[in-house]
């Protein structure tokens, strides 16, 4: 029956054997008590009911229950242990409200007055336990078996109170209809329960019912003869309605949770409690459980072959593992082990498959969807197994095989995005150590092929620079400049640009001289300082630094001299690089060099401001005074130099200007300067320029100082010839050097003499003529070019002159440390040598110096043991 707010008589509640359904009239004024609670979590549209009054008129005969014997008062007809819990609290709050009444009232009618309800029925009547399809909600007690259809709708509060009995304890009480009106009212009840002491016994009952619920649920799962997919829906969906219901619990339970669950030990929290109830009934059934994990497992695998699955439902399913604190023991060592039982399948198929690059993208498309994979459902612990697992069965297995097979044709390639994929994926399994390897063995192959041929010596410098240029980028790029594989290099290098001994050295120096020249517009600037600092790399390769220094030199020498050299600062510059990499002795006699010439020209200057000067007439001579000690060694030239010279086809201004008388003038000159110093001519380093009047027009012809003697001798033949003989004879020059003379003026792009017969190689019964039908279209000729090449002489005597030097550094080596030691094996001075020597050489040259040194009584041997040596001091 209805309560309405007009204070009429209230209409008798209906027995619960009653069939019609009660309506309740709902106002929007709460009572004082209600508007104070708090808020509950639950449905957003709970009703509010206003209290109802009834009328004063009312006849005590109309309030009367009826005298049944099978009806108690005030007590709700329970149906399980969790009304039973609210039965109780009302009855103990109705039982004092009867007991205040009795004092105030000599009859057996009851005052019910609006104040009286609004101060002590509160609190609500009566509660119960129902149950939708899948879950617990609060609703209304039935006197059937089971659970009565609830008050809680998704929409909100659905009205269906239950009927009570009431029965006079002492005396005939009214019997009054117990409405639940929200969820205040049952977070009320249950905080009066809590403040009488029965939260013990509530906790208890609360416990028991959500068990028997739960224990209705596994039963339900374990009917379930489903496909997987089907199963796991019904463990998803049951798993939901039961966090939905366990928050609804919780918030009508909060003052239960928060005073005596927090106030007592060894009892967990409604939500935990909750928890425990599935993972114990549920999840530890042997039957649930396998096939929830297969069917994880399942879904995953569909995942892996790019299938579609449903992402919700797994992460679903893999949070309840993880709420419920079975995710380590239950999932995650089956998953890894299926994670790497799956790779290594897959892995291997792939491997004979595939070709290397694509199996590293493969790998790296694999890892990289098991790290989304990860972070979409996986728990963190589940991580570092996983992408292990997958690395291991990937990567760490074929390593070397990949290695084996790829590394050398990506190298070659010189494909830089499959390099750093290799180090990328190098690097999660530990297997740099493996590139670095294969890619030391790479470098070495490949630099050793460039340095063993001898065809490929003239352009050896220049792939290794390219090379070395290369090798430079991947490490850099691919690589991220790792110190590994930087000292790698640098190891890898330095074996093979030594294995052919000495060579490297000479060809670096030649290419920074061919650098250096005048005349190479290749280069910039920036350029030319760029090659000089990526060839010095090289250099500091190299072991035979003395080498490099011997034909360094050398060249050096040669563009001072015939004014050869391109600029003076990037000289300079050279030489403040070799210096700052082996230190200032390694350039001592370098920088001598350049002192000289600029001390000859100061010397040029007062020779030209001299009366001396005005002796040798209007010819322009200029001479470079040279230190002995600072420069290269060379042998004396002979050559007979004219005395003068006749206008005839070819002639030098002035003409009849003696060439020795000029040589005698200026060295009267340098010893009245220079006391005690003694000049020597290098005939070889002369050069001239030579006006010759040729039928098709007047040249001017750079020359060395002989191919200026041998063409002077055709201005007294006129058009006859002169036979090889004649030549050798009236300028007494060495025949090998004057077939080279010749030969670059009768072979070479300018031929200033016709030889016969024509051929490109001079010999003995040769004979020259004047060529009149020479022509060019240059005024200015250089055909001294011939004085830069290097000849197989110098060559030989340069190689020489470096053996010679090293014998003197090896025999200083020996007495160094024969000195010290004082007494030494055979096995250990070698050994000893090799560590202190800058240069490569042979142990039987070692032991020629050791000999030399025993003959010249600086060692000897020990007269019991001759492998011993002693110091002779």
């Amino acid at each position: 029956a209805s309560l309405s707010r007009k204070r009429k008589s209230s209409s008798l509640a209906a027995r619960p054997s009653d069939s019609a359904t009660p309506t309740t009239t709902t106002t929007n004024t709460n009572t004082s008590r209600s508007s104070s609670s708090g808020a509950l979590a639950g449905p957003s549209s709970a009703v509010s009911s206003a209290p109802s009054s009834s009328s004063s008129s009312s006849s005590p005969s109309s309030l009367r229950p009826s005298t049944s014997s099978n009806t108690l008062p005030l007590r709700v007809l329970p149906v399980s242990a969790l009304e039973n819990s609210f039965a109780r609290a009302r009855q103990i709050e109705d039982s004092k409200r009867r007991r205040t009444n009795s004092r105030d009232s000599s009859h057996d009618s009851i005052i019910d007055s609006h104040s009286s309800i609004k101060s002590k029925n509160s609190m609500a009547s009566s509660t119960g336990v129902s149950s939708g399809s899948n879950g617990l909600g609060l609703g209304s007690a039935s006197s059937g078996k089971g659970l009565a259809s609830g008050l809680l709708t998704t929409n909100g509060i659905k009205p269906n109170p239950t009927a009570v009995r009431r029965a006079g304890v002492q005396g005939r009480q009214p019997v009054k209809k117990l409405v639940i009106k929200n969820f205040t009212e049952l977070y009320k009840t249950v905080e009066n329960l809590c403040h009488q002491k029965y939260g013990d016994s509530l906790y208890k009952k609360l416990s028991a019912e959500c068990e028997s619920h739960v224990k209705s649920v596994v039963q339900g799962l374990l009917e379930n003869t489903s496909d997987q997919g089907q199963f796991l829906e019904a463990v998803h969906k049951a798993w939901t309605d039961h966090c939905r219901q366990l928050i609804m619990i919780r918030s009508i339970f909060l003052y239960l949770d928060r005073s005596f669950v927090l106030h007592t030990l060894g009892v967990s929290s409604i939500w935990e409690m909750g928890l425990d109830l599935w993972r114990r009934l549920v999840m530890e059934q042997s039957e649930i459980r396998l096939k929830v994990l297969d069917g994880i497992l399942a879904l995953i695998e569909k995942d892996r072959k790019g299938e579609e699955v449903s992402y919700t439902l797994v992460t679903s399913l893999l949070r309840m593992l993880t709420d419920i604190h079975l995710y380590t023991s239950v999932f995650e060592a089956p998953f890894l082990q299926a994670s790497r039982l799956y790779y290594h399948v897959e892995g291997g198929d792939n491997m004979h498959n595939m070709t290397p690059p694509d199996y590293l993208k493969y790998s790296q498309r694999r890892l990289y969807e098991e790290t989304v994979r990860f972070e979409g459902y996986f728990d963190k612990s589940t991580r570092r197994g996983l992408i292990a697992a997958v690395e291991g069965e990937l990567l760490e297995r074929w390593a070397d095989v990949l290695l084996q097979k790829g590394f050398e044709g990506v190298m070659k390639e010189h494909n830089l995005t499959d390099l750093k994929l290799w180090n990328d994926l190098m690097t999660r399994v530990n297997g740099l150590e493996k590139l670095s390897l294969h890619f030391g063995n790479y470098v070495k192959n490949t630099g050793k092929s460039l340095v063993i041929d001898p065809a490929r010596d003239d352009n050896m410098v220049e792939e290794l620079l390219k090379f070395k240029q290369s090798m430079d980028e991947v490490v850099n790029k691919c690589f991220q400049g790792s110190e590994l594989f930087l000292h790698v290099l640098k190891e890898c290098f330095e074996s093979f640009i030594n294995t052919r001994q000495n060579k490297p050295a000479e060809l670096v120096a030649k290419y920074i001289d061919l650098r250096l020249r005048s005349g190479n517009k290749e280069l910039s600037d920036e350029e030319l300082e760029s090659t000089l600092d990526r060839v010095l790399i090289l250099f500091r390769y190299i072991q035979g630094k003395d080498v490099f220094e011997a034909f360094y030199k050398r060249d050096l020498a040669k563009r001072l001299l015939l004014n050869k050299s391109a600029s003076f600062d990037a000289e300079k510059s050279m030489l403040s690089k070799l210096k700052a990499e082996c230190g200032a002795g390694f350039t001592t006699k370098l920088e001598g060099m350049f002192k000289d010439m600029d001390t000859s020209k100061d010397i040029m200057v007062n020779f030209r401001t001299s009366k001396m000067y005005s002796k040798i007439g209007q010819l322009e001579l200029n001479v470079n005074v040279l230190t002995q000690g600072n420069w290269p060694t060379y042998p004396p030239a002979e050559a007979n130099i004219p005395d003068k010279l006749t206008d005839l086809t070819f002639n030098l201004s002035p003409v009849n200007i003696q060439i020795s008388q000029c040589q005698e003038i200026f060295k009267e000159f340098y010893l009245s300067k220079h006391n005690g110093k003694r000049l020597m001519w290098q005939n070889s380093l002369g050069h001239s320029v030579v006006k010759a009047h040729f039928p098709l027009g007047f040249k001017e012809l750079q020359l060395s100082l002989f191919q200026a003697i041998v063409l002077l001798l055709f201005n007294d033949v006129g058009s006859s010839s002169l036979s090889y003989k004649d030549i050798k004879q009236l300028s007494n020059i060495e025949p090998k050097e004057l077939s080279r003379t010749l030969q670059s003026l009768a072979c070479g792009k300018y031929r200033v003499l016709v030889k016969h017969p024509k051929s490109k190689d001079v010999n003995e019964t040769d004979e020259f003529t004047f060529n009149e039908d020479f022509t060019a279209s240059l005024t200015r000729i250089k055909i001294n070019a011939i004085q830069l090449k290097e000849t197989q002489e110098e060559n030989a005597s340069t190689n020489e002159r470096i053996f010679q030097d090293r014998q003197f550094q090896v025999d200083a080596a020996i007495v160094r440390i024969m000195k010290m030691r004082k007494s030494l094996s055979h096995t250990l001075l070698i050994s000893e040598l090799f560590d202190q020597l800058k240069f490569a050489i042979k142990p039987s040259d070692l032991k020629k110096r050791i000999e030399s040194l025993i003959d010249r009584d600086y060692l000897e041997r020990d007269k019991n043991d001759q492998s011993l040596y002693k110091y002779v001091a």
